[in-house]
């Protein structure tokens, strides 16, 4: 059955309504693969008999004619952050590690009314602040395609599931690359919709003006489904934008033949590792060959936009945590605890000023990409880092992982634009590379597009993983 765990939401939910396939028997299916993963450390939760009920009831609607769409008994994770009724939602903290919420976030209710199973919810950097999912409470969580690497965060433990054949959606949040670094580092996809475009009641805060969530699929295509069915505007998220939601799925056979394609080549953007930068290379190769005209592009500010990005994220993170990090300090790791204490040390002028930053580079970001498509880069740096490392090598000098990380990812949570993360190809040591592309404002439509143009043009997706040693 391990065919059958590495199948997308696309394939399986075709299956399920004709009958082919119960969803009991894919949720079973499933279970059985979570357990024999468990050494990944991919999940702080299962809900195995909560979902076992769920799976029932959607065997019987769809055999009573009540097929809700494709998501109708498809097992689904979420990042422990986003709540769960009844379910405990740890946060990746041991200040909330034993909080049950009573209500379900917005994205919630929404896959619930599509019909989804709730299979658990997923390992993550303590409170999202961090990008290798080494959790000093819940351990570190791995990559499976080398389990001595990290899977990347905030949301690793979504990445690995994914990646892991763990279930084949999860729900993760972005905040400064916290989707897409686990989608890269784990070789599978991973999309961040336009600011406001999903609601984030019910989601634990990271930096209320930076976060994102959604969805780390195996395919664009199954990116596209999840984003349809949890998209739309929420009362209860002022954030969220009125905008009608298009269909996404129908949209992927809209023709993008001889679409402009914008290359970041900037010096920012173009420092990488070789092994990184080949398979770019490759990548820009076969977009090239699909009829794209593909131009050289320069982001506006990238090194001012990065300082100011983070010393927004640095002050609204400490201002959601700034009681506990006077009282109770001794719960937190040290790595979360040194950034959130950072963020107390910044003035309300250097927050504005970051703030003015932003204001003048959504203007000049909406200019730049408006004759293009999307723009295409790297989605990391480097490969995955080993699990404990704190340095790596990059463009000849040593940085810290975190930085190289977040470096190409993290300007596109401070203007809001969709993003995607889509294999594209193996670096060094095997492990997976991803490559980034990024749209116009609440044109996911055509984000999806271009995604899928290149995916369905390459084999990278259809990789699998060894599975991991049965002494973890």
């Amino acid at each position: 059955m391990t065919d059958l765990v590495y199948r997308s939401v696309a394939e399986l939910s075709g299956e399920i309504r004709t009958g082919a396939l119960s969803p009991v028997t894919l949720l079973e299916t499933v279970l059985a693969r979570v357990e024999r993963c468990r050494g990944l450390n991919a999940f702080i939760t299962v809900t195995a008999d909560a979902a076992r009920a769920q799976a029932r009831d959607a065997e019987r609607e769809i055999a009573r004619g009540q097929y809700r769409g494709p998501l109708h008994g498809i097992p689904v994770s979420l990042k422990d952050l986003i709540d769960t009724r009844g379910v405990r939602c740890t946060c990746g903290s041991r200040i909330l590690a034993d909080r049950v919420p009573s209500a379900d976030a917005a994205v919630v209710e929404r896959l619930r009314d599509a019909g989804a199973v709730l299979l658990g919810k997923n390992a993550l950097h303590e409170f999202a602040f961090g990008i290798t999912t080494n959790n000093p409470h819940f351990g570190p969580t791995r990559n499976p395609w080398g389990v001595d690497r990290i899977p990347g965060g905030s949301s690793g433990g979504s990445g690995a599931a994914v990646a892991a054949g763990l279930g084949p959606v999860s729900l993760g949040t972005d905040t400064g690359g916290s989707i897409r670094i686990p989608a890269a580092l784990c070789g599978v996809v991973g999309l961040k919709p336009t600011f406001g475009r999903v609601s984030r009641h019910g989601v634990f805060p990271l930096s209320w003006t930076l976060d994102h969530v959604g969805p780390l699929t195996r395919t664009v295509e199954d990116a596209a489904l999840v984003l349809q069915a949890i998209a739309g505007p929420d009362p209860r998220d002022p954030s969220t934008l009125g905008q009608s939601v298009p269909d996404f799925r129908a949209g992927l056979r809209t023709s993008v033949a001889g679409a402009r394609v914008g290359v970041l080549a900037d010096e920012y953007h173009q420092e990488m590792a070789d092994d990184v930068r080949s398979q770019f290379r490759a990548a820009l190769e076969v977009l090239s060959g699909l009829g794209f005209r593909l131009e050289d592009v320069r982001f506006p500010r990238p090194a001012e936009t990065r300082a100011a990005a983070q010393a927004v994220i640095l002050a609204e993170a400490s201002s959601v945590h700034e009681g506990w990090v006077r009282e109770r300090p001794g719960d937190y790791g040290p790595d979360t605890l040194d950034l959130l204490r950072q963020g107390l040390f910044l003035t309300a002028t250097q927050y504005l000023r970051a703030q003015k930053v932003r204001a003048l580079l959504l203007g000049e970001a909406d200019g730049l990409l408006r004759p293009y498509a999307a723009l295409v880069a790297p989605t990391t740096p480097v490969v995955a880092s080993a699990i404990g490392q704190k340095m790596v090598a990059l463009a000849g000098r040593e940085v810290e992982v975190r930085g190289a990380m977040t470096r190409l990812v993290r300007l596109i949570n401070f203007v809001g634009l969709p993003a995607i993360s889509v294999p594209c190809g193996f670096g060094a040591d095997g492990l997976p590379v991803g490559l980034q592309f990024i749209g116009r404002a609440l044109d996911e439509a055509t984000l999806l597009a271009v995604a899928h143009a290149y995916e369905q043009a390459t084999p990278w997706h259809t990789r699998r993983p060894p599975d991991p040693p049965e002494h973890l």
